[in-house]
This record gives C-alpha cells, structure tokens and sequence, in this order.
C-alpha cells in the first residue's frame, strides 16, 4: 500500500513539475519571425485575434481565420513536442503556455475563457 502512495505522489509531483519545467526552459521560443509576430500583436490589438484558455489562439473576425490557422499549427507542432518530452498531454502544455501568452500579449488582447465568455486585457 505504501509503494502505491508513493507511485501516485511521484506522479502528481511529476505533473506539477510541468509547469515550473516549462516555464524555466524558456516558453519564449515560438518559433515565429518578427514579422509575424508583429502581425499577431497587430491583430490583437486590433481584437481580429484573441487568445484562448488553451493555448491556442481564436479568429475573433473572419480575415484572421487563415493567418490563426497558421499560428496554432506553430503551437500545436510546439506543443506536441514539449508533452512528449514531458511524459504529458499536449492539453496540459497549452494550458501552461496559455499562461505565459496571456502575461506577455500586449494590453487590449481578447482571451476566451473556459466558460466561453470573452475578456479584455
């Protein structure tokens, strides 16, 4: 009974560790030219594209669809990766990063919440 807890602690703890381990190893590392970041900063502010609980960004108007399209193909190749060398769903990586995008998305970006309602930064 004693070796079961301890399994079942070294996972929750193992789990737990993907967030700090994903935030020391540098989540900065989108791989997007600055142009293209540019152009999402732009379509942020200008509320075309918001952000999402999950990591993963929304067409808030129409004409961003293809450009959104692209950028969550970036993370989703991302996050795929990062949970495979973390033993862990790619679901649990875009939170985490969810996380980091809202703290460093410029002011006015729109993030869609779990519940579906949208705010304002």
């Amino acid at each position: 009974m004693r070796e079961t807890n301890t399994k079942i602690t070294r996972r929750k703890f193992g789990t737990s560790i993907l967030s700090v381990s994903v935030l020391l190893t540098g989540l900065a590392i989108f791989p997007f030219s600055n142009a293209h970041a540019d152009d999402l900063d732009t379509l942020r502010a200008s509320g075309a594209v918001g952000e999402a609980f999950d990591g993963y960004a929304r067409a808030r108007k129409d004409s961003a669809a293809g450009f959104v399209s692209e950028v969550n193909s970036k993370r989703r190749s991302i996050y795929v990766a990062r949970a495979k060398s973390q033993g862990v769903s790619a679901e649990q990586v875009g939170r985490v990063y969810a996380n980091q995008i809202a703290g460093s998305a410029p002011a006015g970006t729109w993030f869609l919440a779990e519940d579906g309602s949208w705010s304002q930064k």
